[in-house]
């Protein structure tokens, strides 16, 4: 892949504030995401590799447990029903086909996804994201990264068939290629990093980005107007006009947490278009 190395085969929002800080992390502890700029790995980054390090069968197993336990809870939900008919759709599925005709498969990026041993709504999520790639054979390598994974749950993401990534991309992965970047809750500036590394029309068309609904954060924005908010988010607020959005239903309690106030977005942009003329 081309950038990155890998080892390892909430409440809802406040309008008054920051909203995208989901939970105090009761889902997702708070990350230090440092800014690197990644186009092909370099010799001076810094690879990452887990804090705790701490690990034995009888850890991975019990996490192992609360995964598979998880993945069932989902699968037989009206939630997962409803999330899956929806994919189905054809203004969603059309675009999901589009994005992959010219390659076959689709790899998947999850940022940001939290403790999944400490948390439900991590597990929740990353539940969603495997029972997406059994559900479609056109999803391919699924890479995951956070600051806070312990090697347990490197080593048990391994066994779910996800590659954890070793170098803090902070976001800025480029898309040469289409990608699907799942991205549930994660903060402001990883969304607002991820468009600035792909701020061309050809690669944010590649782009298909599962997380925060961007039209809250336009709504949040003309509501509070702080400049040093917008600041954060102004590649989100300036990509508005260019994105269709289709958000989920998250009405039920058991799974609101996990996923309240998450949208599909995808990108439609003329290859003409000069986005540097677009209000930042």
């Amino acid at each position: 892949m081309a950038a990155s190395a890998k080892t390892l085969a909430h409440d809802k929002p406040n309008p008054a504030e920051d909203w995208t800080v989901v939970l105090p992390r009761r889902g997702k502890q708070k990350r230090n995401f440092h800014k690197v700029i990644i186009h092909e790995p370099k010799k001076q980054e810094e690879v990452w590799t887990p804090a705790d390090i701490e690990t034995n069968p009888e850890r991975e197993s019990k996490l192992m447990q609360k995964m598979q336990n998880c993945i069932k809870k989902l699968e037989s939900s009206s939630f997962w029903l409803t999330f899956s008919d929806q994919l189905q759709t054809p203004e969603i599925l059309d675009q999901f086909l589009k994005a992959v005709c010219s390659e076959g498969k689709m790899p998947m990026v999850i940022y940001g996804i939290g403790s999944i041993e400490s948390y439900e709504p991590p597990r929740l999520q990353l539940s969603l994201a495997i029972l997406m790639k059994r559900m479609f054979n056109w999803i391919g390598e699924v890479e995951v990264f956070d600051p806070v994974i312990s090697l347990a749950e490197s080593k048990v993401l391994a066994a779910l068939g996800c590659s954890v990534l070793t170098v803090n991309e902070q976001g800025r992965r480029q898309t040469l290629k289409p990608m699907m970047f799942f991205m549930p809750h994660c903060e402001a500036e990883l969304y607002d990093n991820l468009l600035e590394a792909n701020w061309r029309p050809d690669l944010l068309d590649n782009i298909i980005l599962f997380g925060n609904s961007f039209e809250a954060y336009e709504q949040h924005w003309s509501v509070c107007k702080n400049l040093t908010l917008a600041d954060s988010r102004k590649h989100i607020l300036a990509i508005r006009q260019f994105v269709k959005e289709h958000a989920i239903d998250s009405f039920s309690d058991d799974f609101f947490r996990a996923f309240h106030g998450s949208s599909w977005h995808f990108f439609n942009i003329d290859p003409h278009t000069d986005l540097c003329d677009a209000k930042l």
